[in-house]
């Protein structure tokens, strides 16, 4: 089967730069990427590509070599669908926030959307990709409603999760460790979507790195990956916290234990919690599929990750309350990131988040410098989570692009994105311009303690 059409439904941080990545190795294949949000498809298609909406780095430079050539972004979804041969799904699967397996289940009312979408206008045979992360068994809801609600066109159905970790996401798929795709291997259409498929990433991924397993071992695969990488996350976090009463150093504990081959030094570096689209979701997700099947007991164990997730993001906070002699009321506290991670603008389930709840909630008056996310989304994020109205919001928290400003006259500065334009800031210019005494919370272990220590800061870290 020659592909020769790719529709993606869904913009967004995983199918706008896979599909770049996607038209530039495959030029003889028309990529066309479609959403339903107007504002975002025209910022895809902004004559200047450093306005695309998804900062991310060397992707500019994909979707300027690939843009008009065979790559396109569209509102018209239907038109988009019709001529496609494969179509990518990767829509939002946020956790569900209403009815049954809320706060733990995934919501697959956009992917369900989809699918209904895809079987009214589709005429003519389709293979269609799970590229969101899903629960094990989507792929079967999917085919139920493309089998039941469609005109009689035949779908085959594969699962081909991201592995993307953002700020690389673009060497993350130029060079992946491996590229998962799962599909029916018992029938020889299914083995030959399968192949489909296996074809395009060929372009540029060698052979042995691209794995093939039947359509349930995908799904659950990405699940497990990302709970495996969150559970280290939490597990050095757990330390850091017993570093801190014992008197050890968590930088050299991580050291030490990541220099064992048997464990790797990954995902060791304590901070103030991880964030970002996946891990809370994913595990979230695992916990409500074990409790689903009875397993109380697996559940209860990956649900411990989260909570000690949530435990390192409320101890941070509470550590800059209670050093700033157990009031931050009416005091300025500059937030310094508030991207879950550096190099990238997403901000979703970004710690920053949470950690400037605590501290409004204690009155604090917070001013916030992030060198790639916008106001307006700062201002949605802390809205979204519904602690506090418009008014009171915007009645406390500044945003501003000066970082200097944002630290002038502040009573505490946190570190809560580890951004490496930070760790050439004139620090001692900082200090000068801050309250006396001046507290350093660096929530991502960026900068150095003796060099901050010297300039006059009171300073924390975690774990230390």
């Amino acid at each position: 089967m020659k592909i020769k059409n790719i529709c993606c439904i869904g913009a967004g941080y995983v199918g706008g730069p896979t599909m770049a990545v996607i038209a530039q190795k495959c030029p003889e294949i028309n990529v066309t990427v479609v959403d339903i949000n107007e504002q975002r498809i025209a910022a895809w298609n902004d004559k200047d590509v450093e306005n695309i909406p998804i900062y991310e780095p060397g992707l500019s430079k994909v979707v300027e070599e690939a843009r008009g050539r065979n790559l396109f972004f569209s509102t018209d979804v239907d038109k988009a669908i019709d001529k496609a041969d494969m179509i990518f799904i990767s829509v939002n699967t946020p956790t569900k926030t209403y009815g049954m397996g809320k706060g733990m289940a995934a919501d697959l009312k956009f992917i369900e959307l989809c699918a209904r979408q895809i079987a009214r206008v589709a005429k003519d045979d389709k293979i269609v990709v799970e590229k969101s992360t899903l629960p094990v068994r989507t792929a079967q809801a999917l085919k139920n409603i493309l089998d039941h609600t469609g005109n009689g066109v035949n779908y085959q159905i594969l699962s081909n999760p991201e592995f993307l970790a953002e700020g690389t996401a673009i060497k993350d798929l130029m060079d992946p460790d491996r590229v998962l795709i799962g599909g029916d291997l018992d029938t020889a259409e299914g083995k030959e979507a399968i192949q489909a498929l296996v074809n395009i990433y060929a372009h540029w991924v060698p052979q042995e790195q691209i794995l093939t397993t039947n359509v349930w071992s995908s799904e659950l695969s990405k699940l497990t990956a990302n709970a495996f990488l969150a559970q280290r996350v939490s597990s050095i976090n757990a330390m850091s916290e017993l570093c801190e009463k014992t008197g050890a150093d968590v930088d050299e504990v991580s050291r030490a234990v990541g220099m064992d081959s048997r464990i790797g030094a990954k995902f060791l570096k304590s901070s103030v919690g991880f964030g970002g689209s996946c891990f809370q979701k994913d595990i979230l997700n695992l916990v409500y599929i074990a409790k689903s099947f009875g397993l109380d007991e697996v559940a209860d164990y990956w649900h411990q990750v989260i909570i000690m997730n949530d435990h390192q993001k409320k101890r941070f906070a509470a550590k800059i309350v209670q050093t700033l002699f157990n009031t931050v009321s009416g005091k300025k506290i500059a937030l310094m990131g508030w991207a879950f991670k550096k190099d990238t603008n997403d901000t979703r389930e970004s710690a920053a988040i949470y950690v400037a709840d605590y501290l409004l909630n204690e009155q604090a008056d917070i001013v916030i410098y992030d060198p790639k996310v916008t106001e307006e989304q700062i201002f949605s994020d802390l809205e979204y989570l519904g602690t506090r109205s418009t008014e009171e919001n915007r009645a406390r928290v500044t945003v501003l692009q000066n970082p200097y400003e944002v630290c002038s006259n502040a009573h505490a500065v946190a570190v809560l994105t580890e951004w490496d334009e930070f760790q050439n800031y004139d620090w001692q210019k900082i200090y000068d311009n801050m309250l006396k005494p001046a507290f350093l919370f660096d929530g991502r272990k960026l900068l150095n303690r003796k060099e901050k220590e010297e300039i006059g800061f009171e300073f924390y870290a975690i774990g230390s």
